[in-house]
């Protein structure tokens, strides 16, 4: 029985992240500044959706270590955005890098109202 629950968990587990959200970007105390965030998690372990309204080009996800997460690049037209995602509760913890811009941001997320 212990073996079932755990199949089914396992199994619905990449639904824990797919879906819509909104990250905070914001850099100034009390200037909100956010993004949409929409994930899909396939069965074959590949992501698609899209990221501060850039279509995810490749990804993928990951469950192991006790952490939900996926992995995915998005661009700018001039160049590209490897962001990184970890479910937390029911939150999201990332952070997004773009060599090209020369910086490392660090964000968090949450569900999309509806």
């Amino acid at each position: 029985m212990l073996d079932l629950l755990l199949a089914i968990a396992a199994a619905q587990a990449p639904a824990a992240l797919d879906g819509k959200w909104t990250v905070d970007l914001s850099s100034e105390p009390g200037k909100p500044y956010t993004q949409p965030m929409e994930l899909t998690l396939a069965a074959d372990g590949t992501v698609r959706g899209s990221f501060y309204n850039s279509e995810i080009q490749a990804g993928r996800w990951k469950q192991a270590r006790g952490r939900l997460c996926a992995s995915f690049r998005t661009t700018d037209g001039k160049g590209p955005y490897h962001t990184s995602v970890c479910l937390a509760g029911n939150e999201a913890v990332g952070q997004t890098w773009a060599e090209h811009r020369n910086f490392l941001f660090n964000w968090n997320a949450v569900r999309a109202a509806r």
